[in-house]
């Protein structure tokens, strides 16, 4: 059972966004699967005060806190630390949210079993720079007191914690999570302490590093350790389980889900491996598929819902053309750079095909963006996109145009004007354009690089949105941001940490699109 009202619940879910029904909603994935496992959920959204923690009473066997799909600090603040405008009662949630809500639990209920996940919690699982407090802080694990950390993507985690409590066992080495520990197994590889990196900026950079989903790890805290047991082995069959459980998609009045209603999940993880992004180390570096054909029995499914017009808000996943990529081999490399990857999208085509004909269905819409130097060694897949499943434009991000920028970015642009020529000559004639996304302020960035940037922008049409770099935690990006040396090879990295210099940035940017796209939209992040 799924409910905000009643009580004794086996588990109480508090999340810092609404609740909905949906496949896409955190909230709405643990409770479904935890629901289908047998046990009693209760959800309390956005708590303030001790109204709202204590209304469902003590759980059965613990609170599970999430502050949902984003970092609440990134929520809450522009890349300027500015707080940002027009906040909703939707978007709303306060700083730290995970480390507020658990305070408020431990007063209430101070014998309660607390676990915390989502991505606030999981990338700030070990020591981590803090770009808010321009320092570095330590695991979250000891801030919000909780009893264990699930990293990456719950469910099979979750499922693990709640038969443990259940049966009364202990909630060491589960998969997955995180713990706070008087002692270490030999088998931990032992990263540099709390200490080191806080004092040490080669140290820190020691750490980043050493960072993997794929091994048990710890880090010690004066006389005690934070411990990760390596990442679950999700496999399709999972995935294809955990989307497969008969969500409503009943939306809260205020979700921010509104747009993506009838969008469509077919895999987990990204082989991309840019610097700046946090995906490898939440949801793995290694795609994971769901079947084709649970896809298309879920594309059926919605073709009969009561709201359904016949649009498939988005088929996709982190990036929606990694779709079928799944790594055999698990050796331990990167997927990316691999001579077997199969990069023919034959799977990716062939589930597009399937989908768009299945009766109901008007159109099913690609709006996640695409790898399009991987998009590149498919001709057969751009012609499929362009034809049936975008709307006037496809979305890309080249992110920036200088060498140096790019490279400590680990992104690739060489092969951007040949896919422009490819996608406009398969175009030819057509109201199809692309839509690009810019970051500027990245480690290596400065007022010469965004002049040269916006010399080369000229060029193009259809600047979809420039991105103010964020240093986000756990990031390669980030490392760079606060130590000002490249965590690899510890070479300095020029940085602009200045909001005056990060402002002039942004003019520069602004004006020269002003001058030469002047019938354009832009937004700015």
């Amino acid at each position: 059972m799924i409910s905000k009202t009643g009580s004794g619940f086996d588990i109480v879910l508090l999340t810092a966004v609404y609740y909905d029904d949906h496949p896409m909603s955190p909230a709405g994935i643990i409770a479904r699967v935890l629901d289908a496992k047998g046990y009693n959920v209760g959800i309390i959204e956005k708590p303030e005060n001790e109204k709202d923690f204590t209304r469902l009473g003590a759980p059965k066997l613990c609170f599970c806190v999430t502050s949902g799909s984003v970092d609440s600090m990134v929520n809450n603040y522009t890349p300027l630390k500015k707080k940002r405008a027009g906040d909703s009662s939707a978007t709303k949630m306060p700083d730290r949210a995970v480390i507020v809500y658990c305070n408020g639990i431990r007063r209430y209920f101070k014998s309660s079993k607390i676990v915390i996940g989502g991505i606030e919690s999981s990338l700030r699982r070990f020591a981590h720079y803090d770009y808010w407090d321009n320092d570095v802080r330590r695991s979250i694990l000891l801030d919000s007191r909780a009893d264990i950390l699930v990293y990456g993507n719950g469910e099979k985690q979750l499922i693990e914690i709640a038969g443990r409590l259940r049966d009364g066992k202990d909630l060491r080495g589960i998969l997955g999570t995180c713990i706070f520990s008087r002692t270490v197994d030999a088998d931990f590889e032992a990263l540099p302490s709390f200490n080191e990196v806080k004092e040490d900026k080669a140290k820190f950079c020691q750490m980043h590093v050493a960072f993997s989903n794929c091994k048990n790890q710890s880090q010690k805290y004066e006389n005690s350790y934070v411990l990760q047991y390596r990442y679950p082995d999700y496999t399709a069959e999972d995935l294809d389980w955990i989307y497969s459980l008969g969500y409503t998609r009943k939306l809260h009045p205020r979700s921010q889900l509104k747009m993506a209603k009838f969008s469509v999940v077919t895999h987990r993880g990204c082989i991309g491996g840019c610097n700046f992004c946090s995906i490898a180390l939440h949801q793995g570096d290694k795609i994971i598929s769901r079947s084709e054909a649970s896809i298309l029995k879920e594309i059926k499914g919605l073709t009969k819902h009561p709201d359904f017009k016949g649009y498939i808000d988005d088929l996709g996943g982190p990036s929606a053309n990694m779709y079928g990529m799944d790594c055999e081999k698990r050796c331990g490399e990167s997927c990316w750079s691999c001579k077997d990857l199969d990069r023919s999208h034959r799977r990716l085509v062939s589930l597009l095909r399937k989908a768009r004909a299945i009766p109901g269905v008007k159109k099913v819409f690609v709006r996640s963006g695409i790898r399009y130097d991987l998009a590149i060694e498919s001709e057969e897949y751009i012609k499929e996109l362009s034809e049936h499943h975008i709307s006037g434009t496809l979305k890309i991000a080249p992110e920036h145009f200088s060498g140096e920028v790019l490279r400590l970015m680990n992104k690739d642009n060489s092969m951007f004007d040949e896919f422009v020529e490819l996608f406009s000559s398969l175009n030819k004639g057509k109201k199809q354009t692309l839509r690009h996304y810019i970051m500027i302020g990245h480690p290596g960035d400065d007022e010469v690089q965004v002049k040269l940037l916006s010399k080369r922008l000229a060029q193009l049409r259809n600047i979809e949105q420039f991105q103010l770099f964020t240093p986000t935690p756990m990031t390669i990006s980030s490392c760079m941001y606060w130590t000002g040396l490249n965590p690899f090879t510890l070479a300095e990295v020029k940085v602009v940490r200045d909001y005056g210099t990060k402002k002039k940035m942004k003019r520069i940017l602004l004006e020269s699109i002003k001058e030469s796209h002047s019938g354009d939209m832009l937004a700015w992040e």
